[in-house]
């Protein structure tokens, strides 16, 4: 029973999300003619630590914030529901940070030689993991004034593809900021549907999200924005380094994201959303998969 509750603390079906930053990454450095194995593992294993921690992270903050209660729409809290107490969280909290900072460690002195990248590539894994866990936890925590989409798309997005891809290759070419960018536009528009359809229990108990500040209707142009924006991205990257239609594969994902579009825009409501975070998660996942694929086909 215990193995059920932490799994469900540690929400699996956030994770191919998570895992997009470094199939992609790993794909574009397979493409420019270098690729480990091992980074490949060790950088997915990172990731995936950094997203379960945010998940127990989120889990207990908003538990002890009280953000977390009886009205709120969505899966189920195992802290505000009592399935684990405060105490057991921080403990597994702690765990994970220290979890991702082995195999992130790990990860860097692999991939790296020159000192300055490995202090470089250190901050960053320290950021994030300061940044998995502020999101809700602590005094004044970044998601509660609308800045959780903006660390999504910097962490999951940017930071995530990119150095995945500097740890393959030891360059950096910056119009692979394009394709990172499509990952991170496409994260933060997990977390805006998760915000739509907490929305009014976020505004209720102080939370105030992205979602809260503009509106429902807003927050659905936004949304639309995003998506759109990725997609956009991804093509002009294509455009650049166009050489065979089979880098067009991906292309095959849009119709799932043009369907996401269309139930936002149409939800009146927010509990129906809920479907869609899970849909748009792994929608995420097959365009990183096929956008590498068709590189290297």
């Amino acid at each position: 029973m215990s193995i059920r509750i932490w799994m469900k603390a540690f929400r699996l079906r956030t994770l191919p999300l998570a895992l997009s930053c470094s199939v992609l990454g790993s794909f574009l450095a397979y493409a420019h003619g270098d690729f480990n194995w091992l980074i490949f593992i060790l950088a997915s294993i990172t990731i995936l630590f950094l997203q379960i921690l945010s998940n127990l992270a989120n889990d207990y903050g908003d538990s002890l914030h009280g953000v977390d209660n009886e009205k709120r729409i969505g899966p189920q809290r195992v802290t505000q529901h009592g399935l684990v107490s405060p105490k057991q969280m921080r403990v597994m909290v702690s765990l994970f940070a220290f979890s991702a900072l082995a195999s992130g460690c790990l990860l860097i002195f692999i991939g790296l030689h020159d000192l300055g990248n490995i202090l470089f590539f250190f901050f960053l894994g320290i950021s994030a993991i300061f940044a998995a866990i502020k999101y809700t936890v602590g005094k004044n925590p970044y998601g509660y004034i609308g800045l959780g989409d903006l660390f999504v798309f910097l962490f999951f997005g940017i930071v995530g593809v990119a150095c995945t891809f500097y740890l393959h290759t030891q360059t950096f070419d910056p119009w692979i900021l394009l394709p990172s960018s499509a990952i991170g536009l496409l994260s933060s528009g997990v977390l805006n549907l998760n915000n739509m359809r907490d929305i009014e229990n976020d505004a209720r108990t102080g939370k105030r999200t992205l979602v809260v500040r503009i509106g429902t209707r807003a927050a659905k142009y936004y949304h639309v924005t995003l998506i759109s924006l990725s997609l956009l991205f991804s093509m002009v990257y294509t455009i650049k380094y166009f050489d065979s239609i089979y880098q067009l594969l991906y292309v095959l994902t849009f119709p799932l994201f043009v369907l996401n579009i269309r139930v936002v825009l149409q939800n009146t409501e927010p509990n129906e959303l809920n479907n869609e975070l899970k849909k748009l998660a792994l929608s995420t996942f097959a365009f990183s998969v096929t956008f590498g694929l068709g590189l290297i086909l």
